[in-house]
C-alpha cells in the first residue's frame, strides 16, 4: 500500500521525521548552535556567493575570527553536511571550502536574517540607546 507523500503525518511518525529544538535531547539543538553561532553565520554568508574559499581567504573575509575558531566552525559545519572540504595533493597543501546543496539552503536563510538586521540596524540601535537611557534614569 502506497501513501500519498503530500499527506500530513501526525503523532509518532512526525517525531521521527522532524527534529524538535525545544527538546534538550534532540540533536537539532547542536546543529542550530553550529549554524547560528557568530562564526557559523559568517562562514555560511562568506561561502554563499562563491565557488570555494581557501582557509586564509575566509579568515581575511571574516574580520576578528581566530584560526582556532574558524577551524572549529568549519569542522562543525562540515560534520553537519553544510560545508565541503576539498584537499588538493600539492605542496604546500591546498584546501578549499565550499557549501554543499544543504549548506546553500541554510545559508540562504541565514543571509535573509543578516540582511534584515542590516536593513533595520538604525531602528535596533535606537532602541538599544533608549533602553540604556531608561536604565540610567
Amino acid at each position: 500500500m502506497q501513501t500519498d507523500p503530500h499527506l500530513k503525518k501526525s503523532g509518532l511518525s512526525v517525531q521521527f521525521d522532524r527534529g524538535n529544538v525545544f527538546s534538550d535531547k534532540c540533536p537539532s539543538r547542536a546543529i542550530l548552535k553550529h549554524v547560528t553561532s557568530r562564526w557559523g553565520v559568517l562562514v555560511l554568508i562568506a561561502l554563499k556567493d562563491c565557488n570555494a574559499h581557501r582557509f586564509s581567504e575566509l579568515r581575511r573575509t571574516i574580520n576578528g575570527v581566530s584560526e582556532k575558531m574558524l577551524a572549529q566552525t568549519l569542522q562543525a559545519l562540515e560534520q553537519d553536511g553544510f560545508v565541503l572540504r576539498v584537499s588538493f595533493p600539492v605542496v604546500p597543501p591546498h584546501v578549499e571550502y565550499s557549501l554543499t546543496s544543504l549548506g546553500m539552503a541554510v545559508a540562504e536563510r541565514v543571509v535573509s536574517l543578516a540582511d534584515w538586521i542590516e536593513d533595520n540596524i538604525n531602528h535596533i540601535l535606537s532602541n538599544q540607546s533608549q533602553q540604556i537611557e531608561s536604565a540610567a534614569n
